[in-house]
């Protein structure tokens, strides 16, 4: 095929894009194809030929040198539906972003943050701020600058025993008696904690005489 020929069939490729075709090829492995003119390009002298088996299966693209086209032939004229040079808008609708529902959520950890924050006490040590975590697990705790407030009703002060504990007028003794012992009990963890903990002391090892020089 002559370069004036390959341009003539190229012009004439490229004003049918989109069309349904038959083409006559000098190739064994494809003499037939018969498909949708995808594309035409004058530049790599190829052309683009999609099928399809049905129509809800994703096209297969034939890729052929015009050189090798023997004979063209229009079945069809182009159709919206067998356009495949534009892949289908799969973008998804956007939906109304709830802002109030995004506002609450971003006050819900805010607030969370601020609960965290307010259960650390930096003014006292760490034995305190134990003790403080080690009772709010069971029981509703908060600080009230260096006590611990326990049920809003018995106030546990510095340095924080089981006696360290009172209650306010009108308190059941019972409440007392529970936040005491929860105290003792935690007080008694911190220090079988500590046990376990301790180094063993390396014993010293004894000096060695050697007797005095001899020759001096």
């Amino acid at each position: 095929m002559g370069p004036s020929t390959m341009a003539s069939l190229e012009g004439a490729l490229s004003g049918t894009l989109g069309a349904r075709i038959r083409l006559l090829t000098t190739l064994p492995s494809q003499p037939t194809i018969e498909g949708t003119l995808f594309t035409a390009c004058p530049i790599t002298n190829l052309v683009a030929v999609a099928t399809t088996t049905s129509p809800n299966t994703p096209p297969t693209h034939h890729i052929l040198p015009i050189s090798s086209i023997q004979t063209f032939t229009l079945l069809s004229a182009p159709s919206s539906s067998n356009d495949f040079s534009s892949p289908p808008n799969t973008t998804p609708p956007l939906s109304n972003v709830p802002i109030a529902a995004l506002l609450a959520r971003a006050d819900a950890a805010v607030a969370r943050l601020k609960e965290a924050a307010s259960r650390k006490n930096k003014n006292v040590g760490k034995e305190a701020q134990d003790l403080f975590d080690g009772i709010s697990r069971t029981l509703p705790t908060r600080w009230d600058g260096n006590n611990i407030v326990v049920m809003d009703s018995v106030v546990v002060s510095s340095p924080y025993r089981g006696e360290d504990c009172k209650a306010g007028s009108g308190v059941a003794p019972n409440t007392l008696s529970r936040v005491r012992k929860v105290v003792d009990n935690e007080r008694k963890r911190f220090a079988d904690r500590e046990r376990r903990t301790v180094v063993p002391a390396v014993p010293a090892i004894p000096a060695v005489h050697t007797g005095p020089r001899k020759g001096g």
